[in-house]
């Protein structure tokens, strides 16, 4: 996807900045809490982008499997895989049409692409697909309803930025999805993005967590055994 292979290098740059880091701790930590990974396990990452959480989930000892509509992006993941030293098999494809057979995931992971899914359920079923019986399917998505979702509904992020191109959902959307295989939703990131930098601190993400709407959800699913 054009839009996202202009955005590559600029994406990973973002994560080292101090909002970054606090950001990409406070999502992975619960995400990771929520699906909990296992040595062994194969998970399919789907808009894996350049690879943050298929490494993270290789250095668990998931044999993982990242798919994305970018060029770029996936280049910058290979090329960071391999400099880490491990085995991830990545490829350029469409979540609308998984080219893997049925019931071949222990876990399906996907985070920050499903807002840039235009048709979220026709997606939420190839990945239901390819999930073997009894596994789990984690989606992580920035919360339409939070500060976070305002800003990046902002005319500013609107005009200059590819989330001109997401469609945000709210937590409510999220588990309406597919409420017969729900297992669990969450949010994260309380602390406002127009925080000073100081103030990114898991100290004050727990202190606001009972004050205000999490910046992102994750929404975890199972298919029957």
């Amino acid at each position: 996807m054009a839009v996202f292979d202009r955005e590559s290098k600029e994406y990973d740059q973002w994560y080292e900045s101090t909002m970054g880091q606090f950001v990409d701790e406070v999502e992975t930590k619960l995400a990771f809490r929520m699906l909990k990974p296992k040595k062994g396990m194969k998970v399919l990452d789907v808009g894996c982008g350049t690879g943050n959480f298929s490494i993270k989930l290789a250095k668990m000892g998931c044999d993982v499997v990242g798919i994305d509509l970018s060029e770029e992006m996936l280049k910058i993941a290979k090329d960071k895989a391999k400099k880490e030293e491990l085995a991830i098999a990545f490829h350029n494809m469409d979540v609308y049409h998984l080219d893997f057979p049925d019931n071949e995931f222990d876990a399906v992971f996907s985070m920050a692409a499903f807002e840039f899914i235009k048709d979220p359920n026709r997606a939420y079923g190839e990945m239901y697909r390819v999930l073997k019986p009894g596994g789990q399917m984690l989606i992580g998505t920035i919360n339409k309803n939070s500060s976070w979702g305002r800003l990046y509904l902002s005319k500013e992020f609107q005009e200059n930025t590819v989330f001109q191109y997401a469609d945000f959902k709210t937590k409510e959307e999220m588990e309406e999805l597919d409420q017969d295989h729900l297992m669990d939703s969450k949010e994260c990131l309380f602390v406002p993005p127009d925080s000073d930098e100081e103030e990114f601190t898991m100290e004050r993400e727990q202190a606001l967590s009972q004050k205000e709407r999490g910046g992102f959800i994750c929404t975890l699913y199972q298919k029957p055994r």
